[in-house]
């Protein structure tokens, strides 16, 4: 694709209402617009690139057919939803996305009145487009609402039980699958257009109402017309399930056929009830590169779209994910009960070669968290010893059964929690702020926090060898570049080191906030710890600190409420010590996107700001 700067159709859209004036022709041309002008600005942003690209179509032909804003766009996550704000009004915008103080990376209601609901978990647009249609019924207004979902998003279980509820109500609700990926129905032709066109015109549906309200006085003839209908319909469209849920399934279509498109949407805007089109569409479409490499073009850095392949990454330290994903082959090959699990996340967390050199123990289970924790649970049970790898963020959506399921049961499941506190660009949705805080009052939790990668190495074998449940939680990233043993070696549990003896003040860091405590050391001649653990704190270690220090900081990478300086307050205050102390962590409020090093000095957390905040307190408590 050659990418230009031409754009006349797309200069003219300021705002949806510009592109519904547009003919059918002028639409098509828009779309191969569209598509140039997102591969030229992502690749010198960076951002998600290919769910972009496929949704181009889509993405028009909603805003054509439906009065946006009036009318409700529920997107399921945020990675396909780059056309949408393009053409509603953030056009000039779209090169500042995930860059601190520019627009959001994903759909944000007070960024734009065109985004209806903000997303950045996937499977909640169904629910929350259900509850807005039922709110539309009850305040008698004729607005329509439409969520669109990805059969990624459609493996979450909330996907289904809001599938599940609004089958049996009579709102007006339009569900859309996006399905790019997963083999659902044989490929899209001629036929399937046309069908979709027929079942979502006026004649078939007239005619499909008439004769329900005819015949439901006639149960033997009514029951045979039923069946006879799914039976047809059965044959040739594969929406059994979505039927048998009280939708009316159209589909499957071309999603990047913009006359059908336009004329099933337009069809089906006027129509009763629950709806359910199923639309096919190609990850990257349109740009070749991304067409053969949709998960590598997913999110991308800045990148040169003439190029067939994108850079290289420069070859350095391991990260923190890479480290966990050698950890996690080096302790398989050497005990047959370790399974690993991922909800989606195999590339992310980095189980790649896991999964390729023990597949019989990898388990993705696509996006369904709850259910991932209940299985490890189950598995726990029956001998094996799961881990779990999961990202802060998305263990918050498995919280009951973390608590239920294996906390109060004291099963043995190590939990390798990735992106811990901040992760720069993706923004609150995905920040890790709050784990120490969930995690720390849970009976049974071990909760390890390592500074380096050879620490995270360390602690993920002690938790390994732990039996009952354990997390360790570590950074997005790299780490300091520490050097790694390669051996499966333990820490003693809740063991904290001392790496510098000062005077008067004390720093007892929690994870990454080592590396800062450590630089102030020699400017403060200030005591540093460890601590290593969270829970169980290494209280042997705050006693002797207490006794001989003024005053302690706890330093962390989660919010300060209910964190691990909160442990720390809570023993101090238990066992009547002395000693002033002060927390230092993630404040009060959502932190925007940017860079993780924006967001370390904006929360306070690098080595200038903790230094001023350390010599304030100082200052009024001598």
């Amino acid at each position: 694709m050659t990418i230009t700067a031409k754009y006349p159709i797309l200069d003219k859209i300021s705002l949806p209402a510009d592109l519904r004036g547009l003919t059918e022709g002028e639409l098509i041309d828009l779309a191969d617009e569209l598509r140039d002008f997102l591969i030229a600005s992502v690749s010198k942003s960076g951002g998600h690139l290919s769910a972009g690209l496929g949704t181009i179509e889509l993405t028009i032909a909603l805003h054509y057919i439906f009065n946006t804003p009036d009318d409700k766009l529920i997107w399921d996550v945020g990675h396909q939803a780059y056309p949408h704000k393009i053409l509603t009004g953030r056009k000039n915008k779209i090169s500042t996305i995930r860059q601190k103080n520019g627009i959001t990376p994903f759909v944000t209601r007070s960024e734009s009145e065109y985004d209806a609901f903000g997303v950045g978990h996937s499977s909640t647009s169904i629910s929350a487009a259900l509850g807005m249609a039922i709110a539309a019924g009850i305040n008698h207004d004729a607005k329509r609402t439409v969520a669109i979902i990805g059969d990624g998003g459609l493996t979450g279980g909330m996907a289904f039980e809001a599938l599940n509820h609004a089958g049996a109500l009579d709102a007006n609700l339009l569900v859309i699958l996006n399905d790019n990926d997963m083999s659902i129905s044989p490929n899209v032709g001629a036929l399937k257009n046309y069908l979709a066109k027929i079942l979502s015109g006026k004649f078939y549906t007239t005619v499909k109402e008439g004769s329900r309200k005819v015949m439901s006085n006639m149960p033997s003839v009514w029951e045979l017309a039923r069946r006879t209908e799914e039976h047809v319909k059965g044959m040739v469209i594969p929406g059994t399930l979505f039927e048998e849920m009280g939708f009316n399934y159209i589909g499957p279509i071309d999603g990047h056929d913009l006359p059908t498109l336009v004329k099933t949407l337009s069809n089906l805007k006027d129509l009763k009830g629950p709806q359910f089109l199923h639309v096919v569409t190609q990850k990257g479409k349109g740009y070749s590169p991304a067409e053969a490499d949709p998960i590598g073009y997913h999110g991308v850095s800045k990148f040169d779209p003439s190029k067939e392949n994108l850079p290289k990454k420069a070859i350095s330290s391991a990260t923190y994910s890479e480290v966990f994903g050698q950890w996690l082959c080096d302790i398989a090959n050497e005990n047959s009960q370790i399974v690993g699990i991922t909800p989606a996340m195999r590339e992310g967390s980095g189980m790649v070669e896991f999964e390729q050199q023990y597949p019989e123990r990898y388990f993705d289970v696509g996006i369904a968290e709850q259910h991932a924790i209940t299985l490890a649970a189950g598995m726990a049970c029956e001998g094996l010893h799961p881990v779990v790898a999961i990202y802060s963020t998305f263990l918050q959506r498995g919280y009951d059964q973390l608590i239920h399921d294996v906390a109060l049961q004291n099963l043995p499941v190590l939990f390798a929690i990735d992106r811990a506190g901040l992760v720069g660009p993706d923004g609150p949705t995905h920040a890790g702020s709050y784990d120490l805080s969930y995690l720390r009052c849970l009976p049974n939790m071990i909760i390890m926090a390592p500074a380096d990668e050879n620490e995270c190495r360390l602690m993920l074998t002690t938790g390994i060898n732990y039996n009952g449940p354990v997390a360790v939680r570590y950074p997005r990233g790299k780490g300091p570049g520490v050097a790694i043993n390669n051996t499966l070696d333990s820490l003693p549990i809740g063991q904290a080191l001392t790496v510098r003896e000062g005077k008067d003040i004390a720093l007892l860091a929690f994870g990454p906030t080592l590396s800062p405590a450590s630089d102030l050391a020699e400017q403060l001649n200030a005591t540093v710890v460890n601590m290593r653990f969270v829970k169980p704190l290494d209280e042997d270690m705050i006693r002797k600190i207490a006794a001989s220090h003024k005053t302690i900081f706890t330093l962390e990478e989660n919010v300060v409420k209910g964190g691990a300086g909160s442990a720390v307050n809570e023993f101090i205050n238990q066992a009547a010590l002395s000693v002033n102390i002060y927390n230092i962590g993630l404040p009060d409020r959502n932190l925007e996107h940017g860079s993780r090093e924006e967001l370390l000095e904006e929360a306070g957390l690098d080595v200038s700001n903790i230094k001023r905040t350390i010599q304030a307190y100082l200052k009024t408590n001598p």
